[in-house]
């Protein structure tokens, strides 16, 4: 089922418009169907994550046109093998159309397609008597809480635990908690995933250069995204 994710008229006539909600969130209820057949959705939309995506998607594109420019160039042996790794990509696939030729090509139908997606997620509930921002904040601290175990689980590897004394396996599940705390606090003062900011931040380098008599070390400049998440700390 597709819904439009525009303002629609509703039977009597009035627009269903976005409703402002707290941490940047906007929402739109949208009632599907009547009586027991009626489906209650509520579409969330949030105007900093679509433009993260635009920015991902954008990213992605540029790196796309290269690739189909560098396979124009390989010899024939390789040629196949190039278009079908970059035709079967997840990350790349989903753009990509077949011509006359055979060859792929950006598909840009479905570019704009997913930009009718940016920063909006669709929930369905039950209950009526919730309110739409009881809904959606109750599912954002869903998705918090099962994000944080994840970060434990995998960035933080608190597991496996290679210790054996009880004060050593609590003082390593510890440490793991705070790093998970600073974790969210960054997040928090930044208003961005950990994920954007440590990739950030990653791009920042020192480097020492030795001269006759003296050590010279350059850092690269920062960035404004990076001045961003300092000034934010």
């Amino acid at each position: 089922m597709y819904i439009r994710t525009t303002s629609r008229k509703n039977k009597d006539g009035s627009v269903t418009k976005y409703v402002q909600l707290k941490d940047n969130l906007e929402v739109k209820e949208i009632i599907v169907g009547d009586g027991e057949a009626r489906t209650r959705y509520i579409l969330v939309r949030n105007p900093e994550q679509a433009k993260r995506d635009k920015a991902e998607r954008d990213r992605l594109i540029a790196e796309l046109k290269e690739k189909l420019s560098s396979i124009k160039r390989v010899d024939e042996k390789e040629h196949t093998k190039a278009i079908c790794a970059l035709v079967s990509s997840e990350k790349y696939g989903r753009y990509l159309t077949d011509t006359r030729r055979g060859l792929p090509k950006i598909d840009y139908g479905k570019v704009r397609e997913e930009e009718k997606l940016d920063g909006k997620y669709l929930l369905r509930t039950s209950d009526d008597t919730l309110s739409a921002e009881d809904v959606v904040l109750g599912y954002k601290q869903l998705i918090e809480v099962e994000e944080a175990f994840r970060t434990l689980k995998s960035t933080l590897d608190v597991r496996p635990v290679y210790h054996r004394l009880d004060d050593r396996i609590r003082a390593h599940v510890m440490l793991c908690w705070l790093a998970l705390l600073l974790v969210r606090v960054a997040e928090t003062r930044a208003k961005d995933t950990w994920r954007n900011i440590r990739r950030e931040l990653q791009r920042m380098h020192l480097t020492q250069l030795k001269l006759p008599g003296a050590l010279a070390t350059r850092r690269t400049e920062t960035t404004a995204m990076q001045a961003q998440i300092f000034n934010s700390a």
